[in-house]
This record gives C-alpha cells, sequence and structure tokens, in this order.
C-alpha cells in the first residue's frame, strides 16, 4: 500500500472524512485546505519526509481526534508559511 493511501486509511478508521476542510485566517482572507490536499502535497516530498508524516499521523491517532485535527492544523499552516515565504521572494 502506498504512504497516501495509509494515511486516508489511518483517517478512515478513526471515523473522519479525508475530504473534511480546516480553514485558515491569513490576513482577514479564509484559506481552506482539505485534509486530503495536505497528505497529498506532503506525499510529493522525499519517500524519507512521506514516512515521517506517516508516522507523525500514526502518533496523533493515538491521541484520537483532538490529535489529529492539531495535526492537520499544524502541517496545513506549514504549507501555508511555505506558500506565503514562496510568493515573496
Amino acid at each position: 500500500m502506498d504512504i497516501a493511501k495509509e494515511c486516508k486509511a489511518l483517517l478512515e478508521n478513526e471515523g473522519i472524512n479525508s475530504l473534511s476542510q480546516i480553514d485558515f485566517d491569513v490576513n482577514g482572507e479564509v484559506m481552506s485546505m482539505t485534509l486530503e490536499y495536505i497528505i497529498d502535497t506532503y506525499m510529493q516530498a522525499s519517500k524519507e519526509s512521506q514516512l515521517v508524516f506517516l508516522r507523525a499521523l500514526q502518533k496523533a491517532t493515538e491521541s484520537k481526534e483532538v490529535g489529529i485535527e492539531k495535526f492537520f492544523e499544524g502541517m496545513g499552516q506549514l504549507l501555508l508559511m511555505s506558500h506565503l515565504s514562496e510568493k515573496f521572494e
């Protein structure tokens, strides 16, 4: 099984839809990302980084829903910061 499918299966096992969205306020503008988008974006990284993401998600699932929510909020914020820093370069 590929790593992205494993991540999505972990969410499904916890009863969480991977198409659920997280909203971020960026300078008064709301930006939304689905959990699936966050997973798919991180899966573009190296195999080693993908495995780190999977392991961190596994740890978050041990904390149940709150841990998963915080995990994806943090991962989404990192993606936004990367996107914004590229914009200003």
